[in-house]
């Protein structure tokens, strides 16, 4: 089944808590899946994370721990309780061990799984594939294919059973029915968008073959369906879309594809996308208020440099100061564990809301300009997410903090009257110059260079906009610069790629800064993850 990207669920969003997107919410939904096959009854987990990817080095610090444990306690993923995971995880009496083990991964961002009960024992290997998107790989060993976006009725067998097979190929009620065997284990997978009835797992529970059933419950805000298009899935087919309907803007285009995707009308995902803006806008003016964590690098910075601002002892310039002012902001939220969107991930939430909105409100433009800004935007994250990728673990800072500047460059070309060509050119020459940044977080904290990385990411989309309404020559088109963003996020080694094992990650300071951070989490009461 083709899988086309959501703005809802692949570029804008979770909402959520936690330092890292690809780690915290993703790990949470992973959580959340392995709760459900497990009936809710899990009694122990063991953890295995293979040394030849990123988790080795991230797992707690950048928050797989926090996540995978909100996850298994049955949580949201801007669940207040997120912050002290470490206390309700031992209230709940459930024991997990984390272990290194070298099974093979192909993926960095790797969690195999093994849940125990009191009376069932499954295993389930997952990715995170970066902005808090997941796929479930194998379940008990057997390969599959789950992303969160179905119902899945997993359905475990003693043996192929030939009249429920005939019986489930014939139903039409079912996005999709797969059929895995093995030497040792069969089972089939249900999709569906709807929950399953009572009477139809009674009825699937009556057949001798089947040992048991289990129900894996979304976890992303916008589901697939069986036969799902929309009306243009590249570049190409949008412009060919564009030629035949009329000209319209990033926005306009964002909204429409955005409702076929999700089977929403306009209207209903613009109201969608609103609820996000005001989201990303209380979290900007919390952050300004102060914001507070103990184990954080970065204190707060955002209010000092607002009252800056207001005394005039800044170089001029109000748009680009107030950018530095909201990415800031935003990112100490992120830092301190608020409520942010993840606008493509967590550690690149300042740069695209930063730049977006401090252009609107220096602008005052209405919430309607803001939400088609942000559509074409998102738009321009479904070319990335499926073009290249927004996981630092595959290509470095420029997934992250690059795709925030082309996104959100096009935003500002749009709330500033610019043509479709504007939009397309500026988004191209903002992501043109982020290729090859590097992920090499200072003590694995997702903070510094982060907001650095986020407050340049945010002036070059403010600077290729700029450019773009000048008419400047982008010279090659944005779908070719997305797949030179796939080329070289696939040379980068890995030790630039968000493991720590790199860059200024490694440098004397950094590894000062991360010994601090022990000595601070040695003297908290809570015991760690790890057994």
């Amino acid at each position: 089944m083709v899988s086309y990207p959501s703005i809802f669920n692949d570029v804008l969003g979770p909402v959520m808590r936690g330092p890292s997107s690809s780690h915290s919410a993703a790990s949470l939904r992973i959580g959340r899946m392995a709760l459900d096959l497990m009936d809710s009854d899990i009694k122990s987990v063991t953890v295995d994370y293979d040394p030849n990817g990123s988790l080795v080095t991230t797992h707690l610090s950048q928050g797989s721990d926090l996540g995978l444990t909100g996850g298994i306690l049955g949580w949201d993923t801007d669940d207040p309780r997120l912050p002290n995971y470490r206390d309700e995880i031992i209230k709940s009496g459930i024991n997990i061990e984390v272990r290194y083990l070298d099974y093979g991964a192909e993926h960095p961002n790797t969690y195999r799984l093994t849940m125990r009960g009191n009376q069932k024992e499954h295993s389930m290997t997952a990715i995170s594939t970066g902005g808090g998107m997941i796929e479930v790989k194998k379940i008990d060993d057997i390969p599959i294919s789950m992303k969160g976006d179905y119902y899945e009725i997993v359905i475990f067998l003693k043996n192929p059973d030939a009249g429920l097979s005939a019986w489930l190929s014939k139903d039409n009620n079912f996005d999709e029915v797969v059929f895995v065997e093995d030497e040792k284990k069969s089972l089939i997978n249900l999709k569906s968008r709807e929950a399953p009835s009572k009477n139809l797992i009674e009825e699937l529970n009556s057949y001798s073959s089947v040992i048991e059933l289990r129900i894996l419950k979304p976890v992303l805000p916008v589901l697939a369906r069986k036969n799902l298009k929309v009306p243009f899935s590249s570049v190409q087919e949008m412009e060919e879309y564009r030629n035949e309907n009329g000209e319209m803007s990033l926005g306009e285009l964002g909204a429409i594809y955005e409702s076929e995707r999700s089977g929403l009308s306009v209207n209903e995902v613009r109201d969608r996308m609103s609820s996000l803006i005001k989201t990303m806008e209380g979290s900007i003016q919390t952050g300004l208020k102060g914001t507070h964590y103990r184990d954080r690098i970065l204190h707060s910075q955002s209010p000092r440099f607002g009252d800056k601002m207001e005394s005039g002892d800044l170089v001029p310039g109000d748009v680009l100061n107030r950018i530095i002012l909201y990415v800031s902001s935003m990112m100490e939220m992120k830092s301190s564990m608020g409520v942010i969107v993840a606008a493509p991930t967590a550690g690149s939430c300042g740069a695209l809301p930063g730049a977006v909105l401090g252009v609107s409100d220096a602008l005052n433009k209405s919430m309607d300009e803001r939400i088609d800004a942000m559509f074409a935007a998102g738009l321009v994250g479904v070319f990335i997410a499926s073009g290249a990728t927004f996981a630092a673990e595959e290509a470095g800072c420029m997934a992250e903090c690059g795709s925030g500047a082309s996104m959100g460059a096009a935003g500002i070309v749009l709330l500033n009257g610019g043509n479709y060509r504007q939009q397309m050119a500026a988004a191209s020459m903002a992501l043109q110059s982020s290729l090859g940044m590097t992920c090499d977080t200072l003590a694995n904290r997702v903070e510094a260079p982060c907001l650095g990385r986020n407050v340049t990411a945010a002036s070059n989309a403010l600077s290729s906009a700029n450019m773009a309404l000048a008419d400047y020559d982008d010279l090659v088109p944005l779908d070719q610069v997305i797949g030179a963003m796939r080329q070289v996020g696939d040379l980068m080694p890995r030790e630039l790629c968000c493991t720590g094992l790199g860059g200024l990650a490694i440098t004397k300071a950094s590894k000062e800064i991360e010994e601090k951070l022990k000595d601070i989490e040695s003297s908290k009461s809570q015991q760690p993850i790890e057994n």
